[in-house]
């Protein structure tokens, strides 16, 4: 489910965006610093997110994998950049699960130290193609991703603002989060302008996600 600036995606495109993500995805790479992030590989997919937004799961959905990203009810827990990818198959893109963000319970040096890593790799990644941002559907844009937005816009690292746990909301509701997600984001210079409307669970927006990264990779190759 998309805004209404959204092209539609034609029966083709569906079935090629699920071929792209069939094959056999696995974890290849974890970064904690800058200088040890892994070669270069297609292009890259970064997801960013505050803890407990459903980042994992809904990596998981995407590649129909119940545990390649792991999930748990302990925010905080990825502290790290994991990096995924059909290893031997198709090795076009590369799925890279960032920190989670907006968790108080974490110390502020472990905070301060994710933070530099995400800036250095958004402003230093050659292969990075765009940053999904989660937004939970319930709560909409805070402060908090205000300001990774605004971090992504300063980086220039085009985006596009993903909204989970789409199912816990009435059909009138679902329209009316994402009508208000892209009236907000409308003037930042790095934001794709239309949003998706998701859920994990459900399988809500799933193919049209895919779809949308396919055609990502299609305009990016």
């Amino acid at each position: 489910m998309t805004s209404d600036q959204t092209t539609p995606f034609g029966d083709d495109e569906l079935e090629s965006a699920r071929k792209l993500f069939e094959g056999p995805w696995d974890f290849v790479w974890a970064s904690t610093r800058i200088d040890d992030l892994p070669p270069m590989v297609g292009q890259e997919i970064a997801f960013a997110g505050r803890s407990n937004v459903g980042k994992s799961s809904l990596i998981n959905a995407l590649t129909r994998r119940n545990a390649l990203a792991r999930t748990s009810h302990t925010p905080g827990r990825t502290q790290q950049l994991n990096f995924f990818r059909q290893v031997g198959h198709d090795e076009r893109l590369t799925i890279v699960d960032m920190p989670g963000y907006g968790y108080a319970a974490v110390g502020k040096e472990k905070v301060a130290a994710w933070t530099r890593l995400i800036h250095d790799y958004l402003r230093g990644r050659a292969n990075l193609m765009r940053v999904y941002v989660l937004i939970d559907a319930r709560h909409g844009i805070k402060d908090v991703d205000g300001d990774v937005l605004e971090t992504l816009d300063k980086a220039a690292a085009s985006y596009q603002v993903i909204l989970t746990k789409g199912d816990a909301l009435k059909k009138s509701e679902q329209e009316a989060v994402i009508e208000a997600t892209a009236a907000k984001i409308k003037r930042r210079p790095a934001a794709f302008p239309e949003v998706l409307l998701t859920s994990s669970e459900k399988g809500l927006g799933i193919p049209e996600f895919r779809a949308a990264i396919a055609r990502a990779l299609a305009e990016r190759a």
